[in-house]
C-alpha cells in the first residue's frame, strides 16, 4: 500500500514566521506552498519550493483567500464563481512561476482554509475552482476531500484526483471537517493522531464525531504545518504507517495508476 504524507508549508510573511517548514520537509511526501493570498510572499515561496526541491519533496499550489489577517480561515462570502476561477488562475501561475525559477515544478493544488471547507460544499465554488486548475494545466492534480462537491467538480473537469484525509481534524457527518469552532475539532497528541490515521488507512474510512464509518479512498494524510506539535506528529505518522508496511511516497507516482 502506497499513501503521501502531506503539509501545508511556506506560511510565513515578510518578518512573521510561521511552522517549522524545514523539519516538516525532513518528514513529508508533498507540500503545499501557500501563494501570498492567506500567507507567504514571493520571497518565503522561492524558499520552500527550493528546500522541497533539494529533498525531492512534491510541491503543490495551495490558493485560498486574500485574508492575511485572518489567515484565510475566515468564510468571504459573495464572491462570484468567475471570480474565484480568476483568483485561483493568479495563485496557481505565481506558483508555477516561483516554481520554474527556484528549478522545480508545481505538480498539484490544494485549496486553503475557508475556501477549500465551502468548496468541499458548494457546487459552484467547487466547479469554479476545477475549471481554473484545468484552466492553468489539465495536468494538474486536485486535492480533494472524498464524496464532496470538490471530488465531483474534478471528475467533471477529467482532473487527476488525491483524495485526502487529516490526522489533524475531526469529521462530521457529511464527511467534511468539523468547524475549528467547536470544542475538539483540531487534535494536538501525537501518538494519538497516528493511531487515528493508521486505523483510517488500514480500514480506507474515516470515523466521525457521531461514530459513523464513512468509507473513502485515501491517497494522501494531511498534517498541518502551524501547530506547535506538527513536527511531532508529523513523525509520528510516518513512523507508524512505515512500521504497518505503508510505503510512504508523493502522491504524485501513483494517482494516475
Amino acid at each position: 500500500m502506497k499513501v503521501d504524507l502531506n503539509s501545508d508549508l511556506g506560511e510565513s510573511f515578510g518578518a512573521w514566521t510561521m511552522g517549522d517548514d524545514a523539519a516538516m520537509l525532513d518528514i513529508v511526501t508533498s507540500a503545499n506552498v501557500a501563494c501570498g493570498f492567506h500567507a507567504g510572499d514571493p520571497i518565503v515561496m522561492h524558499r520552500t519550493i527550493a528546500a522541497a526541491r533539494d529533498r525531492g519533496v512534491s510541491v503543490g499550489a495551495h490558493p485560498g483567500f486574500l485574508d492575511l489577517w485572518g489567515f484565510g480561515r475566515r468564510p468571504i462570502q459573495g464572491e462570484s464563481p468567475s471570480d474565484i476561477e480568476k483568483i485561483i488562475v493568479y495563485q496557481v501561475g505565481a506558483a508555477i512561476a516561483v516554481a520554474a525559477a527556484a528549478g522545480w515544478r508545481v505538480t498539484h493544488v490544494k485549496t486553503h482554509g475557508s475556501m477549500g471547507n465551502m468548496a468541499m460544499v458548494d457546487p459552484a465554488l467547487a466547479d469554479a475552482i476545477a475549471k481554473a486548475v484545468h484552466t492553468v494545466d489539465r495536468d494538474l492534480i486536485l486535492v480533494v476531500m472524498p464524496a464532496l462537491e470538490l471530488e465531483k467538480a474534478g471528475m467533471k473537469r477529467d482532473l487527476a484526483l488525491a483524495r485526502e484525509i487529516y490526522a489533524d481534524r475531526t469529521y462530521d457527518d457529511n464527511g467534511n471537517l468539523t468547524s475549528r469552532k467547536k470544542e475538539g475539532a483540531v487534535l494536538h497528541d501525537p501518538a494519538a493522531a497516528a493511531a487515528r490515521v493508521l486505523r483510517m488507512i488500514e480500514e480506507q474510512a474515516v470515523t466521525t464525531v457521531s461514530g459513523r464509518k464513512l468509507p473513502v479512498r485515501i491517497d494522501s494524510v494531511c498534517v498541518h504545518g502551524d501547530k506547535p506539535e506538527a513536527v511531532a506528529m508529523a513523525r509520528a505518522v510516518r513512523e507508524s504507517l512505515e512500521a504497518a508496511g505503508v510505503e510512504l511516497r508523493p502522491f504524485v507516482e501513483f494517482v494516475r495508476s
